[in-house]
């Protein structure tokens, strides 16, 4: 994969300024996915529903947005710390948690999963045989490629298609 242009950087940019600005303002937002970092609970193609909420709502298990370095994140809370309004996350296929999130940084929660034209609610806990995928990725980039492409495939040979991103979500 080649890196972005400053363009293309640019660009990313100013759409995830809007997004944050309608965020802020409407309390709503949806997302594309791009990223594989929460397979297999969210899925490159998939549509987020987003709803603004601060770190006092938060409950441990909750996948929520957050920004960091100007990017988006979609991870799951594994932590609270309540002394200073920080929460601990970690995608579901990521071997380690990421740095603390402060309060400012968090942007909402995920409330729905749009797939294929299903809403479907995040579970809070993954299932063992979710478990079991989230482990695969997080020892296999290679794997993860595979399961992602063999899944683009079969909704190919189907006739899906994957739901129209208004902004791009590295998760």
């Amino acid at each position: 994969m080649k890196p972005p242009t400053q363009a293309s950087a640019d660009a990313h940019a100013v759409k995830r300024e809007l997004a944050d600005e309608v965020l802020v303002s409407s309390g709503r937002l949806h997302l594309g996915v791009t990223g594989w970092s929460m397979l297999p609970t969210v899925w490159p193609g998939d549509t987020l529903a987003i709803e603004r909420i601060n770190t006092d709502a938060v409950s441990e298990g909750d996948i929520v947005l957050f920004r960091r370095d100007r990017r988006f994140f979609v991870h799951r809370v594994v932590g609270k710390v309540a002394e200073d309004s920080t929460i601990l996350t970690r995608g579901d296929a990521m071997p380690r948690p990421d740095p603390p999130v402060v309060g400012r940084d968090l942007l909402g929660k995920v409330v729905f999963i749009l797939r294929e034209g299903r809403r479907i609610r995040p579970r809070t806990a993954l299932p063992l045989s979710s478990r079991a995928v989230a482990a695969a990725v997080q020892r296999s980039e290679t794997f993860a490629r595979v399961v992602v492409g063999i899944r683009g495939r079969l909704q190919s040979l189907l006739g899906q298609n994957s739901n129209r991103r208004a902004v791009s979500c590295q998760n």
